[in-house]
C-alpha cells in the first residue's frame, strides 16, 4: 500500500515510529494525515497485532522500513533517521529502548531537538510500570470502566475508546504537539511521558467535580451521564432497535415529552418519579420502529437519535454529507479530524 501523500498543518514535521499496537499507530496515523512524513520502523519478525498491517488503515499514509534494532548495524541506522526526524514515538515497556542503546539520552545526544513520545499503559515509573496490561486493566484501576454500565450488572468495556486512544494515543498527540510549541521556543526537545492510566485518570476531571459537588454517586446507573436518569438513556423500539435520548436540559425535555405524545408527565423530574417516566418512555419508544423514530425525531430539539451499527452508519445522512463515516470496496474509512480551514482536503481520502 502506497503511502498518501497530503499537505496539511503538520505538513514538513519528520516522524519515525517504532512498530507498535494500539495507542502509538493511532497517534502516528493522525499525524501523518496533519501532513507530517511518517516513517515506520518494522521489526524483521514483524509485529504481533490483531490486525495485519497491510490491512490496518492506521499505516495507510506512513513511510515502512525494516530495521533490526538489536543489531549494531539496525540502531545507527535508526540513529540516522532520528537525524532528520522532529518526533519519535514509542510504545515499548519501559528500559528496554535503554537496553537497547537507544533510550532518550541517546537519541537526544544524536538530535537535541527530538521531541520522544513514550506511549505506556502504566507510565514511565511507579509499582507496575513494567507490568503487562491491557487497555481494561487501565481503565480497570482509574475508576473509568467501574463507572460505566447497568446498575444491576457488572462494568461493560466501552470498547477500547476510553483507554488505548482517549487516554493513550490523544494524550500522545497533545503531549507531542504541547513539546513542538515549546521547541520554538527553546531550540529543543523533550521527552513526553504519556500514559494510558494518566489520560483516562484526567478524561474523569468532570466527573471527580460533580462527585465533589455531591452531584455524583460513585456507583453505575445512578447518574446523570451514565444512564441512571430516564432522560439519558437508550430505548428498545418495536423493531428491536434502539435509539439514544440526552434531553438533559429543560427545553429539550419538554420537547422530547411533545415527541413521545407524553406532556402528561409535566416538567417535574425529581428522582422518586424517575422508575415512572423510565417506564412511560420505554413503553412509548416500543410503539414504533427506529426508522420511525428517526423520522418523526429528525428537525427537533429532542435530543432523540437512532442507535447504528458500525455498517449503518457509513449510510447516515449526515454522516454522509460530511464525508465523515463511508464505505470503500467494503471497508468502513473514516476521514481524519479535525478538520482545518486552510486544508480542506485534508478531511477527504
Amino acid at each position: 500500500m502506497e503511502p498518501v501523500r497530503r499537505e496539511g498543518p503538520l505538513t514538513g514535521l519528520r516522524v519515525v515510529e517504532l512498530a507498535a499496537i494500539g495507542p502509538v499507530p493511532f497517534a502516528g496515523m493522525t499525524l501523518a494525515q496533519m501532513g507530517a512524513t511518517v516513517t515506520v520502523v518494522e521489526r524483521p519478525s514483524g509485529l504481533d497485532s490483531v490486525i495485519p498491517t497491510d490491512a490496518d488503515a492506521q499505516h495507510a499514509d506512513k513511510r515502512r522500513s525494516t530495521l533490526d534494532l538489536r543489531s549494531a548495524e539496525g540502531a545507527a541506522a535508526l540513529l540516522d533517521l532520528v537525524a532528520e526526524a522532529d518526533v519519535l514515538l514509542e510504545g515499548h515497556r519501559p528500559g528496554v529502548l535503554e537496553r537497547l542503546g537507544l533510550g532518550p539520552d541517546v537519541l537526544s545526544a544524536r538530535n537535541p531537538a527530538l521531541v520522544v513520545g513514550r506511549m505506556t499503559g502504566w507510565g514511565q515509573d511507579g509499582p507496575l510500570a513494567r507490568s503487562a496490561g491491557h487497555d481494561v486493566n487501565y481503565i480497570g484501576v482509574t475508576g473509568a470502566l467501574h463507572a460505566v454500565g447497568p446498575a444491576d450488572g457488572p462494568p461493560q468495556i466501552p470498547l477500547n475508546l476510553v483507554g488505548d486512544y482517549g487516554g493513550g494515543a490523544l494524550y500522545l498527540l497533545c503531549g507531542v504537539l504541547a513539546a513542538l510549541h515549546e521547541r520554538t521556543r527553546t531550540g529543543r526537545g523533550q521527552v513526553v511521558d504519556a500514559a494510558i492510566v494518566d489520560g483516562a485518570a484526567h478524561l474523569l476531571s468532570g466527573i471527580h467535580s460533580a462527585m465533589a459537588a455531591g452531584l455524583w454517586q460513585d456507583r453505575r446507573g445512578a447518574n446523570f451521564a451514565d444512564g441512571g436518569t430516564p432522560w439519558y438513556a437508550v430505548y428498545r423500539t418495536s423493531d428491536d432497535g434502539y435509539m439514544s435520548v440526552s434531553a438533559v436540559e429543560q427545553p429539550f425535555y419538554l420537547e422530547l415529552l411533545r415527541l413521545l405524545d407524553l406532556e402528561r408527565l409535566g416538567p417535574h423530574r425529581p428522582p422518586e418519579r424517575w422508575a415512572e417516566i423510565r417506564a412511560a418512555f420505554a413503553e412509548a419508544f416500543a410503539r414504533c420502529s427506529r426508522a420511525g423514530w428517526t423520522e418523526r425525531a429528525a428537525g427537533t430539539d429532542a435530543c432523540v437519535a437512532p442507535v447504528l451499527s458500525l455498517r449503518e452508519a457509513a449510510g447516515h445522512p449526515h454522516l454522509s454529507a460530511r464525508g465523515t463515516v463511508r464505505e470503500v470496496d467494503g471497508r468502513i474509512v473514516a476521514a481524519p479530524a479535525p478538520r482545518f480551514s486552510a486544508h480542506p482536503s485534508t478531511g477527504s481520502r
